[in-house]
């Protein structure tokens, strides 16, 4: 791998999906879960299966986080977390093994990397982790106290604190539409009109389960509730302090 290529600083349009790129080698888990899962919270993935086919990929394609199983057929993990970070200090290192000891992860973060998750991993944890990653890495501001907001073009949700909730794309619009509205209330037909062009076919007990999960998720993933209430016969309301 070029020391030019990979020093130079990544370039990311405002607004364009994140770019994570994914060594692993278990070709099912790749291809099958973990990519196509990460595509529907809006990251931008490239895949491989090997050390080698990093280093060829990296200078045609540079990300901003690389998500790095431990044990590739053709390098030590923590041997290549070390080189990436020698190589591209800007860019995020997560790493994502079976190896649960309590000196791996010591190693690993030794070696470079800024998280370390253990398999299996829940795919709403790791996107979180990819977000929040991200944003310690371009030093963003965090959200005023008190409020929440929609960050990374609507697909995270931020909290109070800073705490971050990624979102499926069905998530990331109901959001939005309740945002516009804050301490208003959003009728259940302006919530329908963002999942479907054709509302009177749209089952609205469907409308109802998406909220109760995202309200569940918020809470599980953060440990605090998503100000969002339901208005008897008319809608919901996000509250705003």
């Amino acid at each position: 791998m070029s020391d030019t290529i990979a020093n130079q600083p990544t370039e990311r349009q405002e607004g364009a999906p994140l770019h994570v790129l994914l060594v692993e080698d278990d070709q099912v888990l790749r291809d099958d879960v973990l990519v196509p899962q990460l595509r529907r919270f809006g990251f931008d993935v490239s895949a491989v299966g090997s050390a080698a086919a990093l280093d060829a990929l990296i200078p045609s394609r540079r990300p901003e986080v690389v998500v790095l199983d431990v044990g590739l057929p053709d390098a030590d993990g923590f041997e290549l977390a070390r080189r990436l970070r020698a190589q591209m200090s800007d860019v995020g290192i997560v790493m994502l093994t079976g190896r649960n000891a309590t000196a791996d992860r010591i190693r690993g973060l030794n070696e470079g990397a800024d998280t370390y998750l253990t398999k299996p991993i829940d795919v709403d944890l790791l996107a979180a982790t990819l977000y929040s990653l991200v944003r310690r890495l371009r030093t963003a501001a965090p959200a005023p106290q008190g409020r929440w907001r929609l960050d990374a073009g609507g697909w995270c949700l931020l909290s109070p604190t800073g705490g971050v909730v990624a979102l499926t794309k069905t998530e990331g619009r109901i959001l939005a539409k309740l945002f516009e509205k804050s301490n208003d209330v959003t009728s259940r037909e302006e919530l329908i009109e963002v999942l479907t062009s054709n509302i009177y076919d749209f089952d609205p007990h469907r409308l109802d389960s998406l909220i109760h999960r995202l309200r569940k998720k918020v809470q599980q993933l953060l440990g605090i509730p998503l100000p969002l209430s339901a208005v008897h016969g008319e809608g919901y309301v996000l509250v705003q302090i």
